[in-house]
């Protein structure tokens, strides 16, 4: 399954950086923005302006026309798309221990992104807070999670869900002893 081009951009631009040896902050230090702009660019947490995608792109010491050139925009799938278990490409959305996402799919709906993940929290997984430019939906299908916000703390366990926006600031904790399996969605909103 061809992966749409926002996720195509950002796992091309970590690619390129952890293949030249570079630091999220060499990078930005290059670009003229944060190292957490560009960690969260990478993770498909933001989405850059075509300025600051260009700048970071020069910082890469990459050609613009290469770059883009293997991106594919068009894809011709079928309606239904069908991902195996064994195809599920495993990443990492911010530096965190314990955390162990998989995407499943990835799909442009008309101006929209639908990004949808499996999410792996080991128990004493310990992270920052975090937000993503999206709407995010979670399905517990396997242990529990606290999903810490700034004025509240919401406890789900197997077979809960949630949908919230995403800019605000959260950070889901496993309260457990056994490992907490979530289903993540990801809804970008077109601009």
């Amino acid at each position: 399954m061809e992966q749409e081009v926002i996720v195509q951009i950002s796992n091309k631009l970590k690619h390129i950086r952890k293949e030249r040896n570079l630091t999220l902050q060499e990078v930005g230090d290059r670009a003229g923005v944060t190292k957490g702009l560009i960690s969260q660019i990478e993770n498909g947490r933001t989405i850059p302006s075509l300025l600051v995608l260009i700048q970071i792109i020069k910082s890469l010491e990459v050609d613009l026309d290469e770059f883009f050139s293997e991106l594919s925009l068009h894809t011709t799938q079928s309606p239904i798309l069908v991902q195996r278990k064994e195809e599920y490409e495993r990443f990492e959305k911010e530096p965190s221990s314990g955390y162990i996402y998989h995407r499943i799919f990835t799909k442009k709906v008309k101006e929209s992104t639908i990004d949808i993940v499996l999410l792996e929290i080991e128990p004493g997984s310990k992270r920052d807070f975090v937000e993503t430019d999206a709407y995010e939906y979670k399905y517990i299908i396997a242990g529990a999670v606290d999903y810490i916000f700034p004025d509240q703390t919401i406890h789900l366990k197997a077979g809960d869900s949630m949908l919230f926006d995403g800019r605000i600031p959260h950070n889901p904790i496993n309260p457990g002893g056994e490992l907490c399996q979530m289903l993540v969605v990801y809804f970008f909103e077109g601009k």
